[in-house]
C-alpha cells in the first residue's frame, strides 16, 4: 500500500538549488525515518544473505553490523547501474571488518526477433531505423552475449590514509563483435577517485532495467579517463566535480572544415539530494571546448558545448520505482544513446564557408517499474531525443527519436533472472519521412 508522510526535510532542501528542492520535496515526502522496506531492497536483502564469505587474519567475526556496512557498500554505489553484475558470491573479509575483496561477474545471453524493418545492430537505436525500409532487412533472428563481463572489487579503510577502493570491469562488447574490452579501472582514496569511470554528467542509477543493453536514447552513459572529488557535504546531501579526457565527434566534411584532436579536458560537476539509498534527485552539468580547424581561413578554431541534466530515482510506495533523466545541451551530442551513432558534436555552419558550430539537444525519458513481488516485477519505459541545429539540414539528417520498452523479469533465484522484453520506436528525419521498428527480445543471466 503506498502511503504518504510528512518528514522535517524542507528547511535542508532550501539550501539546495530550487530545481532540486522542488523535483525532491514531492520524492522526499513519501519517505520517513521509520519507513518500511521496498521490494527492491528485500530482493537487496535476499542478495545479501548468498553471499559466501572467507574471514582472513586473527580472532573473532565481525560483528553483524559491522560485516553489514561493509556489504551495503557494495550495493549502494552511485556510479553503478542496472546493466552491472550482481555483487560478488564469493567475498574475502578482514576479520576486523576493515577490508574486504570480491571477484565476480554475469553470464548474460540476450536473443531477438526484428520485424517491420531490422535494425543493423544488436542495439535497440531508433537512430539506425532504415528510411526507406532496406528490403534486405525487413525481418531478424539475432543473439549476442552483450554484457557478460568480470570484475574484480576491493573496498577498504586503514588509519593512515582513509577510505579506499580498487574496481577493474571487462566485458563482451558484443554489439558489433564479441572482444574482451576494458568496462572500467579506477581508484577511489576519501573523496578523490582518478580512472576509467562512468563521467560526472551521467547518473547510472537512474537507468532503469531493460532486457535492451542499449537503454534509453536520451540515457547519458559515456565513461572516461578522470579525476573526481566527490563528498558529502551532508548525509543526504552531495556534491561532485571532475576532470575529464574530451572525445568528440566532429562531422567535418574534410573540404572547407577539418576535425583535429581534443585538447581540452571537459568539465562536470553535479548536486543530489538523497532522502534513502538509491533514492534521489541529481542535477547536473557539463563544459566542454570543441576544436576544429577552419580550412579556407587556415586557422584553427574552438567552439564551446555545454549541458544541464536533471534525473532521479524514487519509491514513493513500496512495491513502485519510478526513473526520470531530462536534458538540454550544445555539442553534448556524443554523450546521448542515439546520436553518438553521428558525427553531431559540431556540425558545418552552410551560410559561412570554413565555420561550425554546436548544435542543441533535447532529450528525456520516464519510466516505472512495479514489483509484484520481490522477484517478480515489470516495467514501462519511454523516451525521446531531438536534434535541433540552427540551420536547415539535409532531409535525410536524424531529426528525432521516439524509444518504448515493456518487460516483465523474474529473479528465479537471487542471482539467476530471465526476463523478456518489446520494444516500439521510431526514427523521423528532417524532411518529415519517418518508420516504426518493433523487436521482441528475451534474456537470461546468472550471476556470481
Amino acid at each position: 500500500m503506498c502511503f504518504i508522510m510528512q518528514n522535517s526535510t524542507t528547511d535542508s532542501m532550501k539550501k539546495i538549488t530550487a530545481l532540486i528542492a522542488a523535483a525532491a520535496l514531492t520524492a522526499a515526502s513519501a519517505s520517513a525515518q521509520e519507513r518500511p522496506q521496498s521490494r527492491v531492497e528485500q530482493y537487496i536483502d535476499s542478495l545479501k544473505s548468498t553471499h559466501r564469505i572467507e574471514y582472513l587474519g586473527e580472532g573473532e567475526k565481525p560483528s553483524p553490523m559491522d560485516e553489514r556496512a561493509l556489504l551495503d557498500i557494495f550495493y549502494y554505489d552511485q556510479f553503478r547501474n542496472a546493466q552491472n553484475p550482481r555483487s560478488p558470491y564469493f567475498l574475502f573479509m578482514s576479520r576486523d571488518a576493515n577490508f574486504v575483496m570480491g571477484l565476480g561477474g554475469v553470464v548474460r545471453m540476450r536473443g531477438w526477433y526484428d520485424w517491420d524493418g531490422a535494425m543493423p545492430n544488436n542495439g535497440f537505436i531508433p537512430y539506425n531505423i532504415a528510411i526507406p525500409k532496406n528490403p534486405l532487412r525487413e525481418k531478424w533472428l539475432g543473439s549476442t552475449p552483450a554484457g557478460t563481463a568480470l570484475y574484480f572489487r576491493v573496498l577498504g579503510t586503514n588509519t593512515r590514509v582513509g577510505d579506499y577502493q580498487l574496481y577493474i570491469e571487462a566485458n563482451f562488447d558484443g554489439y558489433n563483435q564479441r572482444d574482451f574490452l576494458l568496462k572500467k579501472a579506477y581508484a577511489t582514496l576519501n573523496d578523490w577517485t582518478i580512472g576509467y569511470a562512468h563521467s560526472t554528467f551521467s547518473d547510472p542509477l537512474a537507468e532503469p532495467l531493460l532486457v535492451d543493453g542499449q537503454g534509453p536514447n536520451a540515457y547519458v552513459s559515456t565513461t572516461a579517463v578522470l579525476v573526481r572529488w566527490m563528498h558529502n557535504v551532508r548525509k543526504d546531501w552531495i556534491v561532485a566535480g571532475s576532470v575529464e579526457m574530451p572525445q568528440s565527434f566532429v562531422g567535418a566534411n574534410g573540404t572547407t572544415t577539418q576535425a583535429i584532436p581534443d585538447w581540452i579536458p571537459n568539465i562536470a560537476a553535479f548536486s543530489q539530494y538523497e532522502w534513502a539509498p538509491n533514492q534521489h534527485v541529481r542535477l547536473a552539468g557539463i563544459m566542454r571546448v570543441l576544436p576544429y580547424r577552419d580550412l579556407v581561413k587556415a586557422e584553427n578554431r574552438n567552439e564551446i558545448g555545454w549541458g544541464v541534466q536533471l534525473s532521479s530515482v524514487m519509491r514513493p510506495c513500496k512495491p513502485l520505482t519510478l526513473y526520470f533523466m531530462g536534458n538540454y545541451g550544445r555539442g553534448i551530442s556524443s554523450l546521448t544513446g542515439d546520436l553518438i551513432m553521428g558525427n553531431y558534436d559540431l556540425v558545418n555552419n552552410p551560410n559561412e564557408a570554413g565555420s561550425m558550430y554546436a548544435p542543441r539537444l533535447f532529450g528525456w525519458y520516464g519510466a516505472a517499474q512495479y514489483h509484484f513481488t520481490p522477484n517478480l516485477f515489470t516495467g514501462l519505459t519511454v523516451g525521446q531525443l531531438r536534434y535541433l541545429p540552427d540551420h536547415e539540414q539535409q532531409g535525410t539528417e536524424y531529426r528525432y527519436g521516439l524509444y518504448s520498452a515493456l518487460n516483465l523479469f523474474w529473479n528465479v533465484t537471487p542471482r539467476i533472472q530471465i526476463g523478456g522484453e518489446y520494444n516500439l520506436g521510431r526514427r523521423q528525419n528532417q524532411d518529415g519521412e519517418g518508420r516504426w521498428a518493433q523487436r521482441v527480445s528475451v534474456m537470461t543471466q546468472f550471476s556470481f
